[in-house]
């Protein structure tokens, strides 16, 4: 019996965000040695930024205590902070405790750190930093009514529309404001396949395993 393993991509994305890259060459730098204790005051600090506080004054005293020089330091807080939003904001129905650990193994994050960083994604306030996450995050109004008929044109000047039937739709977002647009019959089955093909990919998807044992 064989075994084969298909990992999903990192919870940071298919490309290694910049400042993560950073994050890791200078904690995998051996001349820099950031003890434990300073690491978790920069966590603590960073969720007291996500969640709104401001914390400029406690990351002053850990800039001045730090043995590390400032502009390094400070791209090991980028770092962090971007580790931190971007698991954040993927529900923990999708992202599992030990996958994130994992992502954080293959950048060489010391494991000490990783278990800091997982303590604070999974954690007792996870739901709270979701929520102020959620809120900052930019959005668009959202679809609250959608009507319908289909028209179809009896007199025109174009008589390559004349009595070609269209879709008449209007929409209600959640902003109060009304939509209302037509789409040739041709172009209304065209979304129609997309979505449909849309929902049996998302479905594939949901079914995919990470783990897939062969014999």
């Amino acid at each position: 019996m064989s075994s084969h393993q298909t990992k999903e991509s990192s919870f940071l994305g298919g490309r290694i965000p910049p400042e993560v890259e950073s994050m890791s060459r200078y904690l995998k730098d051996a001349s820099l040695t950031l003890d434990q204790d300073t690491f978790r005051k920069i966590l603590k600090a960073l969720v007291s930024s996500i969640e709104g506080r401001d914390c400029r004054e406690a990351m002053r005293h850990i800039a001045e205590s730090s043995v590390i020089p400032e502009e390094k330091l400070s791209h090991i807080v980028a770092g962090m902070y971007r580790v931190l939003t971007e698991a954040i904001r993927i529900p923990t129905a999708s992202l599992k405790q030990e996958a994130f650990k994992e992502d954080l193994r293959e950048l060489r994050i010391p494991e000490d750190f990783i278990t800091d960083f997982a303590s604070v994604v999974f954690g007792s306030r996870r739901a709270a930093l979701e929520a102020v996450t959620s809120e900052r995050d930019p959005h668009l109004p959202t679809l609250d009514e959608l009507r319908w008929r289909v028209d179809v044109t009896i007199s025109t000047s174009s008589l390559a529309r004349a009595l070609q039937p269209s879709v008449l739709m209007q929409i209600k977002l959640s902003d109060g404001s009304l939509q209302q647009f037509e789409v040739p019959v041709s172009k209304f089955q065209e979304l129609r396949y997309n979505v449909a093909l849309i929902l049996k990919e998302m479905n594939d998807l949901e079914k995919k395993s990470v783990l897939k044992i062969q014999d």
